[in-house]
């Protein structure tokens, strides 16, 4: 295995933090889109986990199989090549930072925005395997989106989709290399952490990664498990937006990456988010007569600041909340 520029050894990263090894989860949602109970197995899936996996998702497999290729290529550029597409601000290259906040792991990354695309210091060839993708990306969470909505019976079906698809929608699309670590042998069977526990402030996450496991992801009952990985298919992560649009009904779910000692990580997410001024509020179609929101209004702007001021572990969606008191007045 040729290590691919690596970030610093680990001796230089005292900061990123390790965890215990975990169990292998074998009941993750698994959804056929072609599957005439799509859209009933989506929202039970959400309202259980806030992740599943999705076979039969139509993208076509050299999309996929191309832009890992092309990013493998640029992250296997020298690092001060590298560092011509950074730093981040937010968008660009970055390196162990994740944030402005001081959180770290053993990670490189780019960060685009799709919308309009982000111009960076790069290959054509990797430009054009990131917009094809891109593409392809959101068309699927469009239709994942519809899908959801039909489950939950809300009206008109596009009303999750149309934030995607408005021309002002603050979406993202972000590229992970986790190099392999053989100081990782020294951890007295210890993982190293990636990128650390955290949930995504968008509607909807869109995963690809290549066949590398890493990915865990915390149940109900606080416990953390691994998912395996599958990079033919794709894993669908509920956003805090969408938690707070269904009033709790669907749940943001938390996860985490651990670095491996022998083999690189790759992973793709699109990150569809709504327009900045957009109104976040649970959307009345999925409250029962009576309820009250569990959240305060808030737009996608005042969310997004808030959360670029937290730390990735953070709750960030606690702020908004309403007190109990409040919620039944």
């Amino acid at each position: 295995m040729v290590v691919l520029s690596q970030p610093a050894a680990l001796g230089h990263c005292s900061l990123i933090k390790t965890c215990k090894p975990t169990a292998v989860f074998t009941r993750i949602p698994v959804i056929d889109l072609k599957d005439q109970e799509a859209k009933t197995l989506i929202v039970k899936a959400c309202e259980e986990y806030g992740f599943f996996k999705l076979l039969n998702h139509g993208v076509p497999i050299e999309l996929m199989t191309r832009l890992e290729a092309e990013a493998l290529s640029f992250f296997n550029l020298p690092q001060s090549e590298k560092d011509k597409a950074g730093p981040p601000t937010p968008f660009g290259y970055g390196n162990k930072r994740i944030g402005p906040n001081g959180d770290v792991g053993w990670i490189e990354y780019l960060l685009l925005n799709t919308n309009p695309p982000t111009s960076l210091n790069t290959p054509e060839n990797f430009r054009c395997a990131v917009n094809e993708y891109v593409q392809a990306v959101k068309r699927l969470a469009f239709e994942v989106l519809e899908l959801m909505a039909d489950g939950l019976k809300i009206e008109p079906r596009d009303a999750l989709s149309r934030l995607l698809r408005d021309e002002r929608s603050d979406s993202c699309f972000r590229l992970n290399h986790y190099p392999p670590c053989p100081e990782l042998q020294a951890l007295s069977g210890r993982n190293l952490i990636g990128f650390g526990e955290h949930t995504d402030p968008q509607i909807i996450s869109i995963l690809r990664s290549n066949n590398t496991s890493g990915l865990q992801i915390c149940l109900r009952d606080r416990s953390w498990v691994s998912v395996p990985p599958d990079q033919t298919s794709f894993f669908i992560n509920v956003g805090d937006a969408l938690q707070v649009m269904s009033n709790g009904r669907l749940r943001s779910v938390r996860h985490r990456v651990l670095a491996g000692s022998m083999k690189s990580r790759v992973s793709m997410i699109y990150f569809g988010g709504p327009p900045l001024s957009e109104k976040i509020v649970p959307m009345p179609s999925v409250m029962k007569k009576g309820e009250e929101s569990l959240y305060k209004e808030f737009t996608w702007s005042e969310y997004k600041n808030s959360a670029c001021k937290s730390r990735l572990g953070d709750n960030r969606l606690g702020l908004f909340e309403k007190t109990t008191a409040n919620a039944t007045q």
